[in-house]
């Protein structure tokens, strides 16, 4: 059982190569990528990529999965700093908007184009959403916001996440995704506000 456990477990290598895998697909997009540019890119054998994943299409999925959850670490770990409900939901947004600032356009349109990783894009999406009908309810019940739908906010918030990953907001504005995170928090907080 404990070698089991041991083999399951990654090596400080593996570790190594998942990071650098993150980097080069959030630089450049992985679509375009082989394992055999994998391996070149990487500085590593096509057998130290297959101890990570089997094919490059794996590969990319594993990439943009590792992404995800350091993602929302970074995210959370910003948000448990935070307090008030105002700045515990526009934290949260404008922590959103830094942890994609990395990401290159190519990186977003191969996310999109690809089943798998968009289907973890959607499930990160979903949570994002659920997270901010829970700091909405939050606020609503400390009387920081008036009484809204947090569901119908949050599937608000999750639908324009979703443009703004796709690129369409983007095209449609002008706007960096990190600028389209910033006005979505303040078009969220302008409507949140209690009337005085």
């Amino acid at each position: 059982m404990t070698t089991t456990l041991a083999r399951l477990r990654p090596t400080g290598r593996q570790d190594q190569l998942r990071r650098q895998l993150v980097e080069l697909v959030l630089a450049e997009g992985f679509a375009h990528l082989t394992v055999d540019d994998y391996a070149a890119r990487l500085r590593c054998s096509k057998r130290t990529l297959y101890t990570l994943a089997t094919s490059k299409e794996q590969l990319a999925t594993l990439s943009v999965r590792e992404f995800f959850r350091a993602a929302t670490s970074q995210v959370e770990a910003a948000l448990a700093r935070l307090r008030t409900p105002a700045t515990r939901l526009t934290g949260y947004l404008d922590a959103i908007a830094a942890a994609l600032q990395p990401a290159s356009v190519e990186f977003l349109t191969d996310v999109t184009d690809f089943g798998p990783t968009r289907e973890l894009y959607q499930v990160n999406t979903d949570r994002a959403a659920a997270r901010v009908a829970e700091l909405i309810n939050d606020g609503v019940r400390a009387k920081a916001f008036r009484t809204v739908s947090a569901a119908f906010v949050g599937d608000l918030v999750a639908s324009t996440m979703r443009r703004i990953l796709s690129g369409e907001v983007s095209r449609a504005t002008g706007l960096t995704d990190a600028q389209c995170y910033a006005e979505l928090s303040t078009l969220v907080m302008t409507a949140l506000r209690r009337k005085r």
